[in-house]
């Protein structure tokens, strides 16, 4: 048994490693790549299409993989997907000169649709498999998913080491790892999926029975401030490489390692996430679920508020700074929601319950928070302008920072919620 153990946990730590490994390879160095063809006003459309299409590919692959499809098949084949059309994006950077937005959006856009369904069927899979050998996945999984964010950092740094960061090969790259996780996923355990014969109603037929989670409160509002505070998760992927980067237009800072190599010094944002991984079943125990998203809540805060003060020489320390506090702002809110979630749905509707959770959080929260940071970046900095536009890139920060906050106010007087610490 012990040895079905070890080798299910290296089978999950490949899946979540590879994972991970995708995202890293554009998700925080595309912005500076759009900034470098002209595109940078447009940095918003781009990431925020990953939470449009979040608000209904993950719901219905989840529904597919309850109903239909094994999750780790269904897994496969829309990682081969992503691949393929992420393959075309990076043909079209390469072969048009300009490079003009609609083709690069349209077929970038095709890619995440496929992709980000498989946030929430990674999390089914390896789930469904710590299950078979009677792991607890509260326990179990936060150490395997420490290996998502290696991958992730592993994946940024040879983009940057590579040359990649401002140029249409980071796409390549990106499918390359999406081939290899598309072909290992078939090579997973078997999801179980509902097949009984039983007459369902109009609900259970469409696979909606997790909408139904609204009908309780505590549930309800917790979907909802998941919504708040995802408005807050793809910000700094998308505008913290160009601040950093901006600041070469500055004599000073020209030379400096965070304006040469921003990839690598946003990589110590995961550096953090894969050490505060491991805090996640202690807070969860000890403090429970309102507690921890509440800390997430003021890391976001100081994780914004700190890019505003910074600067990448004597002022270096606020952007590392900056760097740490993520690990808590990102994992104390993703992985312990996606935990609570699964803690209090019925395990018939699960995949569909862990698909309305990223709906909430990369879906409408995403869309609506990188749409919102890109009018507020275009009212503060001129992408057109030859001058340092330092001063509006700190005012768009404190906006962000300030709206951080006003959330973990609301939560912390609204979210009631009685944790258990046996």
């Amino acid at each position: 048994m012990n040895n079905n153990i070890s080798m299910m946990r290296f089978r999950l730590i490949v899946m979540n490693f590879l994972q991970f490994a995708i995202w890293g390879t554009y998700l925080t160095s595309m912005g500076a790549y759009l900034t470098n063809i002209g595109l940078g006003e447009n940095i918003g459309l781009f990431y925020a299409m990953q939470g449009v299409v979040s608000l209904f590919m993950p719901a219905i692959m989840g529904v597919i993989a309850d109903r239909w499809v094994p999750a780790q098949k269904l897994l496969g084949v829309c990682q081969f997907l992503a691949a393929f059309f992420m393959i075309l994006t990076g043909y079209y950077g390469y072969s048009s000169n300009p490079t003009e937005f609609g083709p690069l959006f349209t077929f970038y856009s095709l890619s995440v649709a496929f992709y980000m369904p498989t946030l929430a069927l990674s999390n089914s899979v390896a789930y469904s498999s710590l299950d078979k050998v009677n792991l607890d996945p509260v326990v179990a999984f936060p150490p395997i998913r420490i290996f998502g964010t290696i991958g992730f950092i592993c994946a940024m740094l040879l983009t940057d080491v590579l040359g990649f960061q401002r140029t249409y090969m980071q796409f390549f790259f990106c499918a390359f790892w999406g081939l290899l996780l598309g072909a290992y996923s078939f090579t997973l355990p078997n999801c179980a999926v509902s097949k009984s014969d039983s007459k369902k109603s109009l609900v259970d037929a469409l696979g909606l029975r997790a909408f139904l989670l609204f009908k309780q409160k505590k549930m309800a509002i917790f979907f909802i401030f998941s919504m708040l505070l995802g408005v807050s998760l793809q910000i700094t992927n998308g505008f913290a490489n160009p601040f950093i980067s901006s600041f070469e237009k500055i004599p000073e800072y020209a030379n400096t390692f965070g304006v040469k190599h921003a990839n690598m010094l946003i990589s110590l944002s995961q550096v953090s996430e894969t050490l505060c991984i491991l805090l996640i079943p202690f807070f969860l125990k000890h403090f429970g679920i309102k507690r921890v998203m509440l800390i997430a809540m003021l890391a976001w805060v100081l994780r914004f508020g700190l890019f505003g003060l910074g600067n990448p020489g004597n002022g270096v320390w606020m952007f590392v700074f900056s760097m740490i506090v993520y690990g808590v702002a990102f994992d104390f809110f993703n992985i312990s929601g996606s935990l609570f979630v699964n803690k209090e749905t019925d395990l018939s509707i699960r995949s569909s319950a862990q698909g309305l959770f990223v709906i909430m959080t990369n879906g409408i929260g995403a869309t609506v928070g990188t749409l919102g940071a890109q009018a507020v970046v275009n009212n503060f900095v001129d992408f057109n302008s030859e001058t340092a536009q330092v001063a509006g890139w700190s005012q768009s920060w404190f906006v962000f920072s300030a709206y951080a906050l006003v959330v973990a106010i609301l939560f912390a007087i609204i979210f009631k919620y009685k944790h258990d610490k046996n």
